[in-house]
């Protein structure tokens, strides 16, 4: 059986700088990524519906490592796909990447202080690889399937019904009258593509979402040119400036809620209600705030290409949809831009000396290891952020305790927690329906130490790279027995 001292798995954006970081900072670890799909991405191999870009600023979606120096702040799939490709040439990552490699089953060892890890391979067949170290870095969308609701007499419609997580790439839907459904980034990065060739688009909302303009150049990088000084300017000018919006958001909502519906409203002047179409029941940042690049759905709307419905669908019928209050909606190709469906490491089959281990009843440590569950990490982003700021974050983490561990001879280390770490909250602190809907899949945080799973970028910058590793045991021979794993001790599973 092959052995690996460390086996990333996912070649996404969170495997690939996970993969850089330990190349540059471990450079003596036999290392290897594990992708299912025939090719890198992630994320943007799989989504390529139209209009599919970066939901935050590229600056800091971006690495630190290979600074994004065009002057547009905001880029599209492919373009975000070759980025990507290029950064796996350039660190010499191709040679470590096995494609069609899906992790089925890893099951710990405390005799050997090793995972060995079941992979299926898309030729047909398994094989059997050991680590010493398990990186996960699988994001929490399901690839294979996204979320639909049950929606009433879909059989008798007599258009085409599409997943944006599944666009057929042969869809054509110039000159035809489409209905999006849907109130999230999806659906807002949507709208505007589709209107540039279809007849009309509706984007039919069950309720709405905040949308935010935000220009998609950067005059900064314009001024100083695209080099890596005005990219580093501009990543922690956007990295302050993201967390000074979110503080004022969660501290002041109403100032924040009466300064984003403002600036939609002077989008939008006349051509569509505000108060009834872009002003949500909750407060600002207790879902992620939807943006705009220079505005383009709204100024879709002020068009007349594009136009918003609040309402719900009560059923289909052959030409279309009908509402809640009765109205009808005229459609030929219908958008269920209706969210995804989470999963916690790809539904990995965990085992830790021949007893089944489930992570989401564990507590999350620094929301990247799992109470009772040795040699294991899991890469997450923020919520209030660009995902990549946290996963590299997490990257350099790991580094710095796989250095400690072989500075003191270490084989094992392990999450416990010794201390109360207060009441418990969902693992992401947000109400979007697919947070709520795929909350039990994930373990929980607490409320203080390094049990509660921070959003600020800045706590963490210092955090990850001066805390001790408190609550990690450490060990350097295997153990007799094993730790049985699962809920914490002294709090509820």
């Amino acid at each position: 059986m092959e052995h690996l001292d460390v086996l990333v798995v996912g070649a996404g954006i969170s495997g690939i700088g996970a993969a850089v970081h330990l190349r540059a900072r471990c450079p003596e670890l036999r290392l290897a990524i594990l992708e299912a799909r025939t090719e890198l991405g992630g994320t943007w191999q799989l989504f390529r519906y139209p209009g599919v870009r970066s939901d935050s600023d590229m600056y800091t979606f971006g690495f630190s490592f290979r600074p994004w120096t065009a002057p547009r702040a905001v880029a599209d799939g492919a373009t975000i796909l070759q980025y990507l490709k290029d950064t796996a040439h350039e660190h010499g990552l191709y040679e470590r990447l096995r494609f069609g490699h899906t992790v089925r089953r890893a099951s710990w060892s405390s005799q050997t202080c090793r995972w060995t890890v079941t992979v299926e391979r898309a030729g047909g067949g398994t094989v059997q690889l050991s680590c010493g170290f398990l990186y996960m870095c699988t994001g929490y969308y399901d690839p294979a399937r996204g979320y639909r609701p049950e929606l009433a007499g879909a059989e008798r419609f007599l258009g085409q019904i599409v997943h944006p997580q599944h666009w057929p790439p042969e869809l054509a839907y110039a000159g035809k009258r489409v209905v999006v459904i849907g109130s999230g980034a999806t659906a807002v990065s949507l709208v505007p593509a589709l209107a540039q060739s279809a007849a009309h688009v509706t984007l039919l909302q069950r309720s709405p979402s905040y949308v935010l303009a935000l220009s998609s150049r950067e005059p900064l990088v314009a001024a100083l040119g695209s080099n890596q000084l005005s990219a580093a300017l501009v990543r922690w000018r956007n990295i302050l400036i993201g967390q000074l919006v979110f503080q004022l958001c969660r501290r002041a909502p109403r100032l924040a809620r009466r300064a984003i519906l403002q600036r939609a409203r002077r989008a939008l002047g006349e051509s569509c209600d505000v108060d009834v179409h872009f002003s949500p029941r909750y407060q600002p940042w207790r879902q992620r705030l939807c943006i705009a690049p220079d505005g383009d759905l709204f100024r879709a709307i002020r068009s007349g290409r594009a136009s918003v419905v609040t309402g719900s669908v009560t059923s289909f019928t052959p030409s279309g949809l009908v509402l809640a209050d009765g109205s009808q909606l005229p459609a030929e190709l219908v958008v269920t831009a209706t969210g995804f469906e989470l999963q916690l490491m790809s539904n990995l089959e965990l085992v830790i000396d021949a007893v089944p281990c489930a992570a989401a009843q564990s507590l999350s440590y620094r929301g990247l290891m799992f109470s009772g569950i040795p040699n294991l990490v899991a890469s997450f982003g923020y919520s209030n952020a660009s995902w990549t700021l946290r996963s590299e974050l997490t990257a350099r983490y790991v580094c710095r305790l796989l250095q400690h561990m072989k500075r003191h001879g270490y084989r094992k280390c392990v999450p416990v927690l010794r201390a109360d770490a207060g009441p418990l909250r969902p693992f992401v602190d947000l109400s979007s329906s697919y947070v709520q809907r795929g909350a039990h899949r994930f373990p929980r945080q607490g409320s203080r130490g390094p049990w509660r799973v921070s959003q600020s970028y800045l706590l963490d910058w210092l955090r990850f790279r001066w805390a001790s590793f408190s609550e990690l045991e450490f060990s350097a021979a295997p153990s007799p027995a094993a730790q049985s794993p699962g809920a914490p001790q002294g709090q509820p599973a």
